[in-house]
């Protein structure tokens, strides 16, 4: 589709660039011009063709910006919202999670995360990094919704295995532009020594990131260190498993070692902070790893964890979980952890022509309510969106060049009510059965 934004306020998320008046041009899926109104001699202004329009849309000064990053989610999760809550984590899992878990079918997979992509669509995410069981389901979901996923493998000694995960990681970075894969695994804690020679084998075929759960609770760090004599991120880097990159989920229990591995081996530090603060897991050390140059993303992780998929919440605490850990109310920028959830999600995702809003890129973009008391006065857009703005703020979504959410509404192919209704029985089937 052919779409014009005219009359804008613009964040690019460009390095030292700041919000200005223009419009936007796109073009199928990607933005074809980009132009501030008061600098017209902009160099793509001098060769871009003027498209026909299929739509024109007013944004009446309100901010475009690029999508959320969601780096860290389990999306069909949503059937387990305020049902496994108020545990630690090993009991969260093991009494609660895992026992509901069995009794999903693939098509209940599907329905749960359509229902989550309804939820990301309103809170201005426009791609999901989601581990779960069935990749496959997952995918289906976001392609038949216009979502943009990449998927990751929730291996461990029970479910998958690594000749499923090479399979599905040739099958879907080839198959759909909306769908990639990376290469992960549940966590060391449930994975054997030999699957994990395994990976690290499968990691250097293909010259592969690597993604997974790590140091979230100081019982697994403590763990792993009684059986190998070394923290998760020691022991996985001696493996070979960060040979070539990749990032691991929460991060809450560094040592060090396990800060300077990340540093060395150029991994993502994704954090999820209201997960780990309601499973009581801890606070992050994201100012310390983000002064060593470690790029930290956000994941809302999934929805039985949060309980929501609302990337603002996850942006104000990592903010101001940073000043309380560090006794410094200046240690992380609110303009850091904006960062964070928009071009740091997409470099660690390798959605690198989603990053930010320039000509090329891919037409995964926002826009944001200016229009409401939270966004006023103007002092600093950028910090009006991490301190005081929320989900309410988003009036439009677009992801790949079609407007998928726009004023309350959604244009994903169903109505959300009849999306709710499913998932309402997939959940009283499971749950009370």
């Amino acid at each position: 589709m052919n779409i014009r934004l005219y009359n804008a306020r613009i964040l690019t998320m460009e390095r030292n660039r700041a919000v200005f008046h223009g419009e936007i041009w796109i073009k199928n899926d990607k933005i074809c011009y980009i132009v501030d109104n008061d600098n017209k001699e902009d160099e793509n202004d001098k060769v871009v063709v003027k498209p026909n329009w299929e739509l024109e849309i007013d944004c009446k000064n309100n901010l475009l910006m690029p999508g959320f990053k969601n780096a860290h989610t389990h999306s069909a999760m949503t059937f387990l919202r305020s049902f496994a809550d108020d545990l630690p984590l090993q009991r969260w899992l093991n009494e609660m999670v895992f026992p509901m878990e069995e009794k999903l079918t693939e098509e209940d997979i599907y329905e749960l995360t359509k229902l989550a992509i309804l939820e990301y669509l309103s809170s201005g995410i426009t791609s999901i990094f989601d581990m779960y069981l069935k990749p496959d389901v997952t995918a289906r979901a976001c392609m038949d919704m216009g979502m943009r996923c990449v998927l990751t493998s929730g291996l461990n000694d029970f479910t998958s295995s690594p000749e499923e995960m090479e399979e599905q990681y040739i099958k879907w970075n080839s198959k759909n532009p909306l769908i990639s894969y990376q290469m992960g695994f549940h966590a060391e804690y449930t994975c054997s020594k030999d699957l994990l020679y395994k990976v690290s084998r499968l990691a250097h075929r293909y010259k592969a990131p690597v993604y997974t759960h790590l140091a979230e609770t100081v019982k697994e760090v403590e763990e792993c260190k009684k059986k190998y004599g070394m923290t998760p991120a020691v022991f996985l880097d001696t493996m070979g498993v960060f040979d070539f990159g990749g990032g691991c989920f929460h991060c809450v229990h560094m040592t060090a070692e396990d800060i300077e591995v990340f540093r060395r081996r150029r991994l993502y530090a994704i954090t999820n902070p209201a997960s780990n603060l309601k499973l009581a897991s801890g606070i992050a050390p994201i100012a310390e790893m983000d002064k060593k140059k470690i790029a930290v993303a956000i994941g809302t992780d999934g929805p039985a964890s949060n309980n929501s998929l609302d990337m603002f919440k996850e942006m104000y605490l990592v903010s101001v979980l940073s000043k309380v850990r560090e006794g410094d109310a200046s240690s992380l920028d609110a303009v850091r952890a904006l960062r964070m959830a928009t071009v740091h999600g997409a470099k660690a995702m390798h959605l690198n022509s989603a990053d930010v809003l320039a000509r090329g890129k891919y037409a995964d973009l926002i826009m944001i309510d200016m229009n409401r008391p939270n966004m006023h006065p103007l002092n600093n857009i950028p910090k009006n969106l991490v301190y005081s703005g929320n989900n309410s703020n988003v009036l439009m979504t677009i992801v790949n060049g079609r407007v998928l959410y726009r004023n309350g509404e959604y244009f994903v192919g169903e109505s959300a009510e009849s999306i709710y209704h499913r998932c309402d029985a997939i959940a009283k089937r499971i749950l009370q059965s």
